[in-house]
């Protein structure tokens, strides 16, 4: 049985990468976020939440106990240590459930034609090599800025530029039209890869 073909999407804040993944979704590919891994990660290991607590302090958990994303948020792109130490925690823990879920994908009885993740730091990490395909998705910085609810704030200057992003992926798409459009663009890739 031929294994999925493993596809990466990765773009800046806003720029539609979890619109592109439910495209794929629809297109009959397996999918899972990265970022949906973090916010797991964050609610659910011990370990995780323990090193928080540790760095942090309470003030990151709220009354409920639960991490206050916006709270870790406010330090971590404040200060670039505190942000590395973040990722440093969060990130091998991310790689390997993704790549553990890849391996339960491949192992069906009837596996996808297409495993494809959000990765949004793909390139800053190195982690193209862990996939047969990138897609990167990019917009016009104030399209991506009243797309999102997240304040971008200095944010894309420690990320590689776009540019870059789009002539290093196999695909690449500007999203500053439709979903429709968006759509039709992940249609095209699902068709070209599992032709």
């Amino acid at each position: 049985m031929p294994r999925p073909v493993s596809v990466a999407i990765t773009g800046g804040i806003g720029a539609g990468k979890s619109e592109a993944l439910k495209a794929f979704a629809h297109h009959g590919a397996a999918v899972v976020s990265s970022d949906e891994i973090v916010h797991r990660l964050l609610q659910e290991d011990d370990e995780v939440r323990a090193a928080l607590r540790e760095r942090f302090g309470e003030d990151v958990f709220t009354s409920t106990g639960d991490v206050d994303r916006d709270v870790v948020a406010q330090i971590v792109f404040r200060d670039r240590d505190e942000l590395a130490w973040l990722e440093a925690t969060l990130h091998p823990r991310v790689v390997e459930e993704y790549l553990e879920w890849r391996e339960d994908q491949a192992a069906k009885l009837h596996p996808p034609a297409l495993t494809v993740t959000e990765v949004p730091l793909l390139y800053e990490v190195g982690g193209e090599t862990r996939f047969d395909k990138v897609v990167a998705i990019t917009a016009d910085p104030a399209l991506r800025a009243e797309r999102t609810r997240v304040r971008l704030d200095g944010r894309d200057t420690r990320l590689i530029p776009d540019d870059e992003k789009l002539s290093r992926a196999d695909f690449a798409y500007v999203n500053d039209g439709s979903l429709e459009e968006l759509d039709a663009f992940v249609a095209q890739v699902v068709q070209t890869l599992t032709a």
